[in-house]
């Protein structure tokens, strides 16, 4: 027997097909419901799916009347405020190509990406860092764009170009990883795969407004099906999250690992009567985290795995307990196999994960390059670049990357791009970065360089602080005689973490 899954495709994307069309549609049932609450200790602000809907395509008509025209890319440099959804709602219903980012990028890094996808225009709120561009919006201007007439939304062939995210490339660079309009369509697999999720749902999702996890999972998912998302205040911490989700009768939690952790540092025992079951995606969930969690609150996390060029597409159902050998299962619809120097394992034998390259929520390319797109493919699959074994039953068990990628809370980190930042220090002559698990539920950064004498982490910390986003840059440093290589003279990143993690 063969490590494929293959039940059958999920229904093909309608055409004439637009993605903030699809998502804003469910909610013209009930105008008047609840669509968004942005929740702090003590305060709450409402959004109505008909007040979002009039912002989003209000902001379609507004970026429009500045000239910009369908099939354009807009560049995203806006916080952690419900701007982020709506502009991005707004540039897709126009016909718009948004580009969202992270307000933790550093201008370099954003000069990159500027230089890299070439938009028409940046969308810009002062207080995110940004080089300056010609043409730019700013965000209060963004704002009045809300009262004005609706647009009608840009209906065209679901696999033209949607939007585009950037994900950390094993060369170093980041990748700008191209998605087509119908890759909204293809998260429905998830709604019964992973979420178990509803229109009566109230899902509170602990991430930032501009995170793709959030977006996702958080907002545009039960917006979808007319359910209320519920995103924290910014300054909100970890140990407040219980009450609010006891307070706004949160049926659904979604967090990265760390979250929960953090949650449970400060709470043995949580009264959350409403909560069905948690959701973790980004990094792999502890065995030990799940487990408190559990003994905490008597509900269970049920995991995802996905990656920034197909989101997520191996889950565990939410129903009965989560495997906790084992990432879940492909979703139905998916058709996903274990590859090995191109052909499928047999069940019980480590490969590679691969998707089918027709697989609806996979990215059309990396944009402006066409070599890097070609080597992930390998005839009908799409390879990861993540190894794992199938079981008989399709359950999945994750063996780790053959690349090194790190995890950073929940973003996907190069070594490459760390280790590039940090070559210029003086002092340093060579240098490598990897994850370390420094305890049971917890992993952060680590650069180990080699030179003539230990060097001063502050100032370290100070120099990866101008040229890397914060969750990129280490947090650990470690002066060593040398860095070990194998025989085609490659950093062995794994050894450096069997040396210097700690014993558990």
């Amino acid at each position: 027997m063969l490590s494929v899954f293959d039940k059958g495709p999920f229904p093909p994307c309608p055409g004439p097909f637009n993605m903030a069309a699809h998502v804003l549609a469910a909610g013209l049932r009930s105008p008047k419901k609840e669509a968004l609450l942005i929740v702090s200790p003590g305060s709450a602000t409402t959004w109505s799916f008909a007040e979002l809907r009039s912002a989003v395509l209000g902001t379609a008509t507004g970026l429009l009347d500045c000239g910009l025209a369908p099939g354009e890319i807009v560049l995203m440099r806006l916080g952690n405020t419900v701007d982020f959804p709506i502009a991005y709602l707004g540039a897709l219903a126009a016909g718009l190509v948004p580009v969202p980012t992270s307000s933790a990028l550093t201008e370099p890094e954003t000069a990159f990406i500027i230089e890299t996808v070439s938009p028409a225009a940046v969308l810009r709120a002062a207080d995110i860092s940004c080089p300056d561009f010609p043409r730019t919006i700013e965000l209060d201007t963004l704002r009045g764009f809300r009262v004005l007439p609706p647009a009608s939304f840009d209906m065209g062939d679901p696999d033209r170009l949607g939007y585009i995210i950037f994900t950390s490339g094993t060369a170093g660079k980041p990748r700008a990883v191209a998605h087509a309009h119908r890759a909204i369509w293809a998260r429905q697999m998830m709604f019964n795969d992973w979420y178990g999720l509803c229109a009566e749902d109230r899902m509170l999702h602990a991430g930032a407004f501009n995170w793709t996890y959030t977006m996702g999972t958080g907002l545009m998912d039960p917006w979808t099906v007319s359910a209320t998302a519920i995103i924290p205040e910014p300054g909100v911490r970890s140990e407040h999250l219980p009450a609010l989700l006891a307070e706004h009768e949160a049926t659904i939690f979604a967090a990265a690992p760390g979250v929960y952790r953090q949650i449970l540092n400060h709470h043995e025992k949580l009264k959350l009567p409403r909560l069905r079951h948690g959701l973790s995606a980004g990094e792999k969930l502890p065995t030990a985290t799940a487990a408190r969690w559990y003994n905490a609150t008597g509900r269970h996390i049920f995991e995802a795995f996905g990656m920034s060029e197909c989101s997520t597409f191996i889950s565990q159902p939410p129903k009965g307990m989560p495997d906790a050998t084992s990432l879940g299962r492909p979703q139905q619809g998916r058709r996903i196999a274990i590859l090995k120097d191109g052909v499928p394992v047999p069940v019980g034998t480590e490969g590679t994960i691969a998707i089918d390259r027709r697989d609806p929520g996979l990215m059309l390319e990396y944009l402006n390059a066409p070599e890097a797109t070609e080597a992930r493919l390998c005839g009908d699959w799409f390879l990861t670049g993540d190894q794992a074994i199938m079981q008989s039953d399709g359950a999945i068990t994750y063996m780790g990357r053959d690349d090194d990628m790190m995890n950073a809370g929940g973003y996907r980190v190069s070594p490459v791009e760390v280790e590039t930042a940090l070559a210029g220090f003086p002092g340093i002559r060579a240098v490598a970065a990897a994850a370390l698990m420094v305890k049971e539920d917890a992993e952060v950064i680590a650069a180990f360089y080699t030179g003539p004498a230990a060097l001063d982490e502050q100032e370290l910390r100070t120099y990866v602080s101008q040229t890397l986003a914060r969750y990129k840059q280490p947090r650990l440093f470690f002066n060593v005689p040398e860095l070990p290589v194998g025989a085609n003279g490659k950093i062995l990143r794994r050894v450096l973490r069997s040396r210097f993690e700690r014993p558990q």
